[in-house]
């Protein structure tokens, strides 16, 4: 798992953690401190992310100032020394800090990885344009495993480019390079509610909640951490309603109301399900497609991974039931190539 995840941070552009990966798991192998910290988890499916729970743990270590000789190799926390070769000096520094803080970083494997990765509101963006080109009505966002629900806000986001514009170009969040391809319609965007639901939810205004969102950021991708920061500082303005409480109970509580779309989103989030949940998300929407009428609307948008690589921009919308991907993005969300196949 750790020389797997070791590939995937190369290919989404952290050279850093794709080394500290695969020297992991050679200290794995040689029963260093990796594998202490990793005891009692080593089952772990893959897309638990097991890897990346244990790197945020260092991470929120080191950005909390308990771990400053790792800190030193971590651009987000300040840092400017030279990993070295390989990331050798960098490894040296993250191997002392799994033997020194190995309970705090312990602590992070019990609970989902909370990205909440600002990166994926490209996606929602689009995907919200050819609904509002479908039906001109205004959308109450519905967002499950929200984390903090900053994507709940994305109509704050701005993303520039050749293939479309959306936003206010002085947004704090910028999502450069956002959009490839065929642009989606030039369609207004108009967000009239904003709900979502997560086991375990961030509060993006307090230091806990700031702290673990930045935790999960890759410490060398500073386009990533700006995007964060931004969408915090948009958060701290624009309210939603986010609550503590399963997928299942979100869709319970949702209703379509005429005049508008209820457009469901997730992204991410679907490989955390085990087969009965997924099977109640699938219930889920059926119940809410049934309800669906030309006056109020029902979209189920998502952007998950699948298997053969990539994660397709799927969308289906009710009454009619017309489903079809929109496009295709890396696990981060940008750049999402519209039109492309999956």
């Amino acid at each position: 798992m750790l020389r797997q995840q070791a590939s995937a941070c190369r290919a989404l552009g952290s050279t850093l953690y794709g080394d500290l990966l695969i020297h992991a798991a050679d200290d794995v192998l040689a029963g260093g401190p990796t594998a202490d910290v990793l005891a009692g988890h080593m089952a772990a499916r893959i897309a638990s992310a097991m890897p990346l729970r244990m790197l945020a743990g260092a991470h929120a270590v080191a950005l909390s100032g308990r771990a400053p000789e790792l800190a030193a190799f971590y651009p987000s926390a300040g840092g400017t020394a030279s990993p070295g070769p390989g990331s050798a000096d960098a490894w040296a520094a993250l191997r002392r800090t799994l033997a020194g803080q190995r309970d705090v970083i312990r602590s992070w494997l019990d609970r989902p990885p909370q990205t909440n990765e600002v990166g994926r509101a490209a996606a929602l963006l689009g995907g919200l344009r050819h609904i509002a080109a479908e039906a001109a009505l205004p959308i109450r966002l519905v967002e499950i495993g929200a984390s903090a629900g900053l994507n709940l806000r994305a109509d704050y986001f701005c993303v520039p480019g050749d293939a479309g514009r959306f936003g206010d170009p002085s947004s704090p969040v910028i999502l450069t390079g956002g959009w490839q391809g065929e642009p989606p319609p030039a369609a207004e965007v108009t967000i009239v509610a904003r709900t979502g639901g997560d086991l375990r939810p961030l509060d993006p205004a307090s230091p806990d909640g700031r702290l673990t969102l930045t935790a999960y950021v890759w410490p060398d991708q500073a386009g990533r951490l700006a995007r964060l920061r931004g969408a915090l500082d948009i958060a701290a303005r624009v309210p939603a309603d986010l609550r503590q409480e399963s997928a299942t109970a979100t869709l319970a509580r949702t209703a379509l109301a005429a005049g508008s779309w209820t457009v469901l989103w997730h992204s991410v989030f679907r490989q955390y399900l085990d087969p009965a949940q997924r099977a109640e998300l699938a219930q889920g929407v059926e119940r809410l497609a049934a309800g669906a009428t030309p006056a109020g609307r029902f979209a189920h948008l998502s952007l998950e991974q699948i298997r053969t690589g990539g994660c397709p921009v799927t969308l289906t919308t009710w009454p009619g039931g017309r489903q079809r991907v929109l496009g295709t993005a890396p696990a981060h969300g940008t750049p999402v190539t519209w039109g492309a196949a999956p």
